[in-house]
């Protein structure tokens, strides 16, 4: 389940809906902020409301699988290759970031037109599959910024093949030639500093039209901090819109990184642990998935626990230590998973193990899986505060900005783009929402 829209809601409509996000989190802090090993521990099942404990006790992982679980129809003849992104554009990129850059490049060919900006800048671009189908497949003037070297290099080498794929098939089928010529991203290799500004990002390429430079700033997955710095760089003059979809909450900076509104700063519990963003970037969709099919590996929520009980047992100062992966660890009974779980923190296997205790812990692996299932279901709320406290500073600063659900939460958890612009767009903003067909 992604974070939850805010389209259509005053600014003192979000801003009253970031004080109840902060209500209902501090009121249900206790479960995100727990971790799913200690649930033995820390008694978390007892932490519930007895008529939570009544509601969840004895569902099956199907039964707590009643959410969105159904396949996009781009997908449907082919689960590999999305059938609204031409084949050159299909390879060496996997389904979902298919699915991504088609949407995003879409919407912000659209931005583009509507703030009439004269060039997109891709910051954190990867290996270019977003600039590449903005700029060969839209038409669309892009500079491409990257901080890693190597994936720079795989991104023109994808440039290069690209090219000369599109140009054999201009060969084939002369009538489909387009008018303009084809132009390849502008890559540069650059770290964006989050702290500072970033003179690079807001140079205009040679081939820019003349009459001033409109910039769209745009990030796909900006990781951690990147998101951060390209809503501070949004305020200069140059920038007239901004397509943002962020991730790895869990990265940003404490403080500096969030929040970044002062209204949001100024309520109380409004502060956000590094556990309740970590578990804002959990995919529900997927984890659903899992839980429809039963799967066998959610079993080792359960012996992890049980492990954590034999841990703190033996090592009472021994919390939450990282166990390196036990191998089909599903197909094993507990107390074989438990010793060698011992083994790999340092601890004794053969210590002696209470096995009935063990089985009773076996007992409650739905349990387990519920409360698990409990904090992922709460988790989109924290998302949804962190994406308002970015819409809110915007909005501080006198511009304009919306939240859009542009991809399917099935293939892309994180769904919600912020789109900023300097001037409203009105209307215009469900112009971008609309898929084309």
């Amino acid at each position: 389940m992604p974070g939850v829209s805010v389209r259509g809601l005053s600014y003192e409509e979000r801003r009253r809906l970031a004080v109840d996000l902060t209500r209902v989190l501090s009121l249900y802090r206790s479960i995100l902020d727990a971790y799913i090993i200690e649930f033995f521990t820390d008694n978390l099942w007892g932490t519930l409301p007895c008529s939570w404990q009544e509601a969840l006790d004895g569902l099956t992982p199907p039964q707590l699988a009643t959410l969105l679980l159904e396949t996009p129809s781009e997908f449907l003849e082919n689960p590999s290759q999305s059938s609204r992104l031409i084949a050159p554009f299909r390879k060496h990129v996997r389904p979902k970031k298919q699915h991504e850059i088609r949407r995003l490049g879409e919407l912000v060919k659209k931005l583009s037109d509507v703030t009439a900006c004269t060039q997109v800048v891709d910051v954190g671009s990867g290996q270019g599959h977003l600039s590449r189908f903005m700029s060969l497949g839209l038409g669309l003037n892009v500079k491409s910024i990257e901080g890693d070297q190597r994936l720079v290099g795989r991104a023109q080498h994808l440039d290069r093949e690209l090219l000369q794929t599109l140009e054999k098939e201009d060969r084939r089928n002369p009538q489909g030639v387009q008018a303009s010529p084809r132009r390849s991203p502008h890559h540069v290799v650059r770290w964006v500093d989050p702290s500072a500004l970033c003179e690079e990002l807001l140079l205009p390429l040679e081939n820019s039209p003349r009459g001033g430079t409109r910039l769209l700033l745009t990030g796909l997955h900006a990781c951690g901090d990147l998101s951060v710095a390209l809503l501070r760089h949004f305020s200069r003059p140059e920038v007239a819109a901004l397509a943002l979809v962020g991730c790895c909450y869990m990265k940003l900076s404490d403080p500096g990184g969030y929040p970044l509104s002062r209204w949001v700063a100024a309520l109380p519990g409004s502060q956000l642990s590094y556990r309740l963003r970590e578990g804002a970037c959990h995919a529900l969709e997927e984890y659903a998935e899992r839980l429809q099919d039963e799967a066998p590996g959610l079993r080792t929520h359960c012996y992890r626990a049980a492990l954590e009980t034999a841990i703190r047992g033996a090592r009472p100062e021994l919390r939450r230590p990282g166990v390196q992966g036990i191998p089909r660890a599903h197909e094993i009974k507990i107390e074989q998973y438990v010793r060698r779980g011992l083994q790999r923190v340092g601890l004794d296997p053969q210590l002696p193990l209470d096995a009935a205790a063990l089985r009773a812990q076996q007992a409650q692996e739905n349990r387990v899986v519920a409360f698990f299932s409990l904090a992922l279901l709460l988790a989109p709320l924290v998302e949804t505060l962190i994406l308002l406290d970015r819409l809110l500073y915007i909005q501080e600063q006198g511009f304009h900005a919306e939240l859009l659900p542009i991809f399917s939460p099935e293939l892309s958890p994180r769904n919600l783009v912020l789109v900023a612009t300097k001037q409203p767009l009105g209307q215009a903003f469900s112009v971008l929402e609309t898929e084309d067909g």
